[in-house]
């Protein structure tokens, strides 16, 4: 019984610091304040760096990078800062926005399907704003210098638009730039019906003297973003960069670091929020110098993500030579990132997504949820059905554990009166419980077996519902427009009649965002709780006479899809334990336990002292 206690005390305990960890260390992190003040002070000090990997010259010289422009014009706000310089339009299915002829860079872009709240009015979602403006975000191709004087165009370059002038995913544009020198440079964007641009950089030599040139792609951001910081997903510079594999650095980790430089054989590398991610990609056989990197000119930090081609690309007089590069920018739905690994053998591209540590569930949880989906019509109904299909496929593991409980259940009468008989021989009780045990041949801690089982798999669905984008503003029934969201309600406010905020409170705050559904799973708990009796240990009685009411507050501020999981689960237990222990013959008296609850307990006897 001691080996029994302690490991549901360790059950508890794991689950107690597993979903503690977002109250009481990643809940106060999701609420720091960006860094404007910094940001805009920056811009007006007019910096940004290249800050770019070097290749090397033949002869072991270092290759400089091109010469960019400062940040420029602080602008009100970005619409301002858009409509003060030339454009080329970008109109697709899933995106808008432009191409600024300004340094032909990528940093006007909008996720026409995905809006910033479930309200169908409310804005859609920015992903890309140009230097000048808070939170500056752009994309950006170029070329670097191998030696030589060499005009090459930079951030400050105008290019001229060459034919077509509005980027569809049907019409791609050329940009061209004449260096006055003998050089034209020529910039062509084209645009699939998702999030993937094809970025094709020709020279033309028409001089006399040879040149010799690396071409690159970076991402950079200006700019501290509010990220959750929480353990169930990275946000922040990412990279998948052949032997080195996955590159992941938070923000903060970057700027300790302030440069990581990596060489590698195709791979990418970009900065991933949430939900959304943007990143460049050379072409898979492509070998590059790629390169992590921090600056803070004045107050402005800025975070880069870059690579430089490592073979030089030269241009004889009279000759053109290209170079082809990619840039993801969007959401980072699945089936779209799982097309482009396929299409274009970009390696490991599915790791945009983080899948967590227990990826080899989670992913395949998500398959099954989307399948379901896509015959139900809901996600809610969908995890409804995954629920039911765990349930069904650990049921020889669950009907043992229940038949062992059943068993002693059946033996309640003879623990009790070994009790009683060593009550005064702890060594000695646990000698003939053990033999007990044995005799009828029970597993004291087969019981929890469905408990432990439920664990990772509700760590992997609380990730899916996290992370995944199809789960965002995913509907249910009723109140429940959004199953990635905490359930909208708050009992504390009395579902909103009443004029204040519970959860501003310090400390406590966050346990009292409480709706109708955390409050339905904890009352089904509570009912599977008293499927038994309370243990006779004044310990374990304890423990689990508090576990529903702990749950119902630390499950308040999680996804309500994964608080309707677990009120579908505990439903679906209790009917499976009611049934399992019932054909082992044992009386289960499920209401009388639950109405012994609400008896008065008679006081303690002193006179017989």
């Amino acid at each position: 019984m001691q080996d029994s206690r302690n490991m549901i005390l360790a059950i508890v305990l794991s689950i107690a610091v597993l979903f503690g960890w977002q109250y009481f260390v990643a809940g106060p992190q999701m609420e720091r304040a960006a860094k404007q003040a910094e940001i805009t002070a920056a811009q007006e000090a007019g910096a940004e760096t290249t800050n770019l990997p070097t290749p090397t010259n033949p002869d072991g010289s270092v290759a400089q990078p091109a010469a960019t422009a400062g940040v420029g014009a602080t602008f009100a706000n970005r619409d301002d800062a858009i409509a003060a310089q030339p454009r080329v339009e970008i109109d697709t299915p899933a995106l808008a926005g432009s191409i600024n002829l300004v340094g032909a860079r990528l940093d006007d872009l909008e996720l026409k399907d995905y809006r910033e709240t479930v309200d169908p009015d409310s804005p859609v979602i920015t992903l890309l704003s140009p230097s000048g403006v808070d939170d500056a975000y752009f994309a950006e191709q170029g070329w670097v210098a191998s030696g030589g004087d060499v005009k090459l165009p930079d951030s400050k370059t105008e290019w001229a638009v060459d034919g077509n002038s509005r980027l569809t995913h049907t019409n791609p544009v050329t940009l061209t730039y004449d260096n006055g020198e003998g050089l034209t440079f020529r910039r062509t964007f084209a645009v699939d019906d998702h999030y993937l641009f094809t970025v094709t950089q020709t020279v033309e030599n028409t001089g006399t003297d040879a040149i010799s040139i690396y071409p690159y792609a970076r991402v950079a951001r200006h700019g501290t973003p509010q990220v959750q910081n929480f353990f169930v997903q990275h946000e922040g510079p990412l990279g998948v960069l052949g032997d080195k594999n996955l590159v992941s650095l938070k923000y903060s980790d970057l700027e300790k670091e302030q440069q990581v430089d990596v060489s590698s054989t195709g791979g990418w590398l970009g900065i991933t929020d949430k939900y959304w991610a943007t990143a460049v990609l050379p072409k898979p056989d492509a070998g590059i110098n790629a390169r992590f990197a921090w600056s803070r000119p004045g107050n402005l930090n800025i975070y880069q993500t870059s690579f430089v081609g490592n073979t030089p690309v030269a241009v004889a007089p009279g000759a053109t030579a290209s170079n082809t590069s990619y840039v993801f920018a969007g959401a980072k739905e699945e089936s779209v990132i799982a097309s482009y690994e396929e299409n274009f053998s970009f390696d490991r591209l599915e790791l945009l997504i983080d899948w967590g540590w227990l990826h080899f569930i989670t992913k395949p949880l998500f398959l099954l949820l989307r399948f379901l989906y896509g015959i139900l019509g809901n996600f809610g109904l969908a995890i409804l059905g995954v629920t039911v299909i765990i349930k069904a496929l650990f049921f020889p593991l669950a009907s043992r554990s229940y038949a062992s409980m059943a068993a002693m259940r059946r033996v309640q009468p003879e623990m009790k009166a070994l009790q009683e008989r060593f009550k005064d021989d702890r060594a000695g009780q646990q000698q003939a419980m053990m033999e007990l045990y044995k005799k009828e041949k029970i597993n004291p801690i087969s019981g929890c077996w469905p408990v432990l089982i439920q664990i990772p798999v509700f760590y992997a669905l609380y990730t899916v519902l996290f992370i995944s984008l199809e789960m965002r503003h995913a509907p249910f029934f009723g109140w429940i427009q959004d199953l990635a969201a905490p359930d909208p309600t708050n009992i504390f406010t009395l579902f909103g009649l009443i004029p204040w905020d519970p959860t501003v409170l310090p400390i406590v705050g966050h346990f009292l965002a409480l709706g109708i559904w955390p409050v339905i799973m904890g009352l089904t708990m509570w009912v599977q709780m008293k499927l038994n009796p309370p243990p006779t240990d004044p310990s374990q009685a304890m423990i689990f006479a508090f576990m529903p009411i702990i749950f119902t507050f630390m499950l308040g501020t999680f996804p309500a899809g994964l608080v309707i999981y677990w009120a579908w689960n505990n439903t679906l237990s209790v009917t499976q334990q009611w049934v399992i222990m019932k054909r082992h013959g044992v009386e289960v008296n499920l209401l009388g336990n639950i109405l012994s609850s609400f008896k008065r307990k008679p006081a303690p006897d002193k006179t017989g002292e």
